[in-house]
Parts: structure tokens; C-alpha cells; sequence
């Protein structure tokens, strides 16, 4: 997908997460995180927010940890939150298209595009975080942006060495999106998971759905739509796929 497509979901997310987290007020608890209130949210996500934007800002090329949280809350950490966001914006919006820098995942097309991706997905699942928090109904996601954050989890995420998905045999978990052209295949073993995008051999356990669905419930916020075959592979993705 094109970087600019990535920033304008970006600037519409990051403002709704502040808005939903300023209806629900710092107390409020967060559903999909037990240990966090709304305050926590926004904490956390604008430490990202900076943390993301240096790097680009910096043309950095090698990891670095990120900020503390800062001591804020109420209308102050909601300020402090929308000013990093726009910052974040800003930075990725005027960084050249061929900067250099440091990413985490496989697969990047550019280090501009993988920070726009990866900060456009990071603000959704917790603009949907702090939605949940307000009450009500979270905004759905679009199909397309569901199928590239599913695409981003298991052929990102949990391609790294640090994925915690697997199992003693190797087995076979299919993921389908019932109104996109999208199938991935996930092969387990004790290493971490290989996932492809197509429907090659057969599976084990297959969850499917609609790809917005998909997107939540393999992100841990929803439980999965629909699991056919042996549910074990699915119920072990519930237990050990919380990124880390």
C-alpha cells in the first residue's frame, strides 16, 4: 500500500483514539487490557508515537528504547497525546521518500512505508481500545486495511524470532477472510510460525471471517469468528500469540 494511504488512516485514527479516550475519561477501564485504564492507553501510545517519529526524524539505523511515560493525565496527558500524534504526522508526512532507518519487521517496502504502516495499525487497534473503553460500538475497519493488519501480524509479527506461537509437531493453521481475496497459511513447529499467503495443502484448523474480524480477534480483541477442524491450533494462537 502507498504511504500516503497509510498517514491519512493514521490522522484519522490517532484523532479518534483521543477523542473516544476524552469521552471515556482516565479511569475508565479498557476491555481487551485488564491492567490498563484509558489513562494507560494514551501513555503508552503516545510514547510510541514518539519513539516511532525519531527514528524517521533521526534517520537512526539501529534500535533504541523507547521514552518514559510521562506523569500526565486528564486534559494535560490528552494534550500531550494529540501533540505527539501530530508530530508523528508531521514527521512521516516531510521525512524524504528514501530515508534510511531502523525497522523491526520483514518485509518493509521502504522505511518511510513500514513506519507509516506500522504507526496507521498501532493507532487503529488502539483507537478500537479506547472506543471499547467509551462504551458503545467501535467504528469498524475497512476491509482492505483489516486484510494489510492481518498480512502485517502473521507474516510480520510473527515471523520474528521472538513469537512465541509454536508447537512440539508441525501443524497447520489457515486463516481466511470470507469478503476479501485473502487466505493465509500458517505452518507451526517448535521454530516460529512460516506463514504464506495462499491456501497451498491442507489444514488442520481453519478461522474465518470477515477480514475486520479477523484483524481484532487474531489482535486478542474480539474472539475468533469462526474455527472449523481441530481447534487446538487456534485455542494456542489465543494463548501465546500476544505480541511482545
Amino acid at each position: 500500500m502507498e504511504t500516503a494511504w497509510y498517514l491519512d488512516i493514521l490522522e484519522d485514527e490517532g484523532r479518534s483514539l483521543a477523542d473516544a479516550a476524552e469521552q471515556a475519561g482516565p479511569d475508565a477501564p479498557v476491555p481487551a487490557c485488564p491492567d490498563w485504564r484509558v489513562r494507560d492507553l494514551l501513555r503508552h501510545t503516545g510514547v510510541v508515537h514518539r519513539w516511532a517519529a525519531a527514528f524517521v526524524a533521526d534517520a537512526c539505523t539501529t534500535p533504541r528504547p523507547m521514552g518514559e511515560e510521562p506523569d500526565l493525565d486528564g486534559p494535560e496527558l490528552i494534550a500531550w497525546y494529540r501533540a505527539g500524534h501530530r508530530r508523528l504526522l508531521d514527521t512521516l508526512t516531510g521525512a524524504p521518500a528514501d530515508v534510511e532507518c531502523y525497522t523491526f519487521l520483514p518485509g518493509a517496502v521502504s522505511s518511510l512505508n513500514f513506519w507509516a504502516r506500522r504507526q496507521a495499525h498501532e493507532t487503529a487497534v488502539h483507537r478500537y481500545d479506547a472506543e471499547a473503553a467509551r462504551g458503545g460500538r467501535p467504528a469498524r475497519f475497512g476491509t482492505e486495511f483489516a486484510v494489510d493488519g492481518v498480512d502485517e501480524l502473521l507474516r510480520g509479527f510473527h515471523a520474528r524470532r521472538r513469537s512465541r506461537v509454536r508447537t512440539p509437531e508441525p501443524r497447520v493453521l489457515r486463516v481466511r477472510a470470507t469478503d476479501a481475496d485473502a487466505v493465509w497459511t500458517v505452518r507451526l513447529s517448535p521454530e516460529p510460525p512460516v506463514t504464506a499467503r495462499d491456501a497451498a495443502g491442507e489444514a488442520e484448523c481453519e478461522v474465518s471471517g470477515p477480514a475486520a474480524e479477523l484483524y481484532l480477534s487474531l489482535w486478542n480483541r474480539v474472539p475468533l469468528p469462526k474455527v472449523s477442524g481441530d481447534p487446538a491450533p487456534a485455542a494456542l494462537w489465543r494463548e501465546t500469540s500476544a505480541v511482545v
